[in-house]
């Protein structure tokens, strides 16, 4: 068991309410109960310690099997704007020499002479040429927030630590775990993913759909640079993209149709990488895998809440979405990073964190930006995985007219950094 800090500040009284019956000093008590301790929840947890909120983190999994360099081998393409909140939590720092910037986006129409680039010189962002993002390894991702919570006093994580049961009342939250001890607290932030513990315990539904589309995962090495550019081909199948990481290493997100994927999977190395280079124009000379390959089918998940009682939803327990955009965890940060505000901004005031309307304010923010970004990029699915002349032809026509319209090119260029919209404080650079 590792427990990273022990919380301070002050703590709740006992509620026999929360936990009826039960010796108060059996309790762990806080003020913020996170369940789930992946790359959202513990995020979370981070960022309301750095602004003196006590926090519990429970993390099912322990931090030596996410240490582990064959654990996980997915990446993430972290926005500007979700930097910002990494920023603000504290996290950055113990990330950024593991991160490879995103300085130029190509995004072709199958093979298209016409197609959509993004350079991030042509877009002037608080002072100077930003890069739209980074990528980066999730394993690197979890060793920094494994060390700012480490670093946190106000942080205590749990880990690992299985819940089995979550109560909830007017006046707070008990959250049971699998060793026999209690979690108890004013509000808890549901980040358990997709199967989430505290969703269906709170009753909350959700809308879901799979796509006929499975995620084919990979890193490699390649001869040639890729100077920071990430490419996405559109293809009847679903999109391939190549984003470009540390050490001449590009990650491959390649969504193909879920009947053909399995072959794909199966092949010998040679073939596969003869693949590779035939979707990708072979323009990073000779490649080499280095990480095993897997495939993740590909589904949409919205709950149709955001908030009950006492909780509120982050990251993929409150939505999930396909790839072809690469908003998955960037709309997760900026749930935590609203979340948050409206956290503080309460505490600061004297007012009960857990309130209805504390965690109104949060729902109203985010419910509507995550509906329409799932609803976009579910439409961008449907519009270029099939090969109908013309709608390949729209489809090249309108890349090329925003190539050509300066303004809405850079507008495009922001939302792609995340910086377009309500902006909470983090996303903007001002603390807590």
């Amino acid at each position: 068991m590792v427990e990273s800090a022990i919380e301070s500040g002050s703590a709740p009284a006992a509620d026999p309410e929360v936990n009826p019956g039960a010796n108060p000093g059996d309790d762990i008590v806080t003020d913020v109960v996170v369940l789930g301790g992946g790359l959202a929840g513990l995020t979370m947890a981070a960022a309301l310690a750095t602004a003196g909120i006590p926090v519990v983190c429970i993390d099912r999994d322990s931090p030596d099997t996410h240490r582990r360099d064959d654990f996980d081998i997915r990446t993430t393409a972290i926005a500007y704007g979700s930097m910002k909140v990494l920023e603000g939590a504290g996290v950055w720092a113990f990330l950024e020499p593991d991160a490879g910037p995103i300085l130029d986006i190509r995004v072709a129409d199958q093979f298209s002479p016409l197609f959509l680039h993004y350079d991030h010189r042509e877009l002037e962002y608080e002072g100077g040429n930003r890069p739209f993002g980074w990528i980066i390894d999730n394993k690197d991702m979890r060793r920094a927030l494994f060390a700012r919570a480490a670093a946190l006093p106000g942080l205590r994580h749990l880990a690992p630590a299985r819940a089995v049961s979550v109560e909830r009342t007017r006046k707070g939250v008990r959250v049971s775990l699998a060793d026999g001890r209690t979690v108890r607290g004013r509000l808890l932030v549901g980040a358990d993913g997709r199967g989430s513990l505290a969703r269906e315990q709170a009753g909350i539904r959700t809308r879901r759909w799979a796509y006929n589309q499975t995620a084919i995962i990979c890193t490699i090495r390649h001869e040639m640079p890729h100077n920071g550019v990430a490419v996405e081909h559109f293809l009847p199948n679903g999109p391939f993209a190549l984003l470009p990481m540390t050490e001449n290493r590009s990650s491959i997100v390649w969504s193909e149709r879920s009947s053909l994927a399995p072959m794909f999977l199966k092949l010998p190395d040679d073939q596969f990488i003869d693949e590779l280079q035939r979707r990708s124009g072979g323009y990073l000379g000779e490649i080499e895998l280095v990480t095993r390959r897997e495939g993740w089918p590909l589904s949409v998940l919205l709950a149709e809440s955001f908030i009950a009682e006492r909780l509120a939803l982050v990251g993929e327990a409150a939505h999930a979405i396909h790839p072809i955009a690469g908003q998955g965890l960037n709309l997760g940060l900026r749930d935590v990073a609203a979340l948050a505000e409206v956290i503080v901004d309460a505490h600061r005031l004297g007012l009960d964190i857990g309130a209805p309307q504390v965690l109104a304010r949060y729902q109203r923010w985010r419910r509507f930006d995550t509906v329409l970004l799932a609803a976009v990029c579910d439409g961008l699915v449907h519009l270029f995985s099939n090969n109908i002349p013309p709608v390949r032809l729209a489809r090249d026509l309108g890349m090329a007219v925003v190539n050509r319209l300066p303004p809405l090119k850079r507008f495009f260029m922001r939302h792609a950094m995340g910086v377009v919209g309500d902006l909470p404080r983090m996303i903007r650079g001002v603390p807590l």
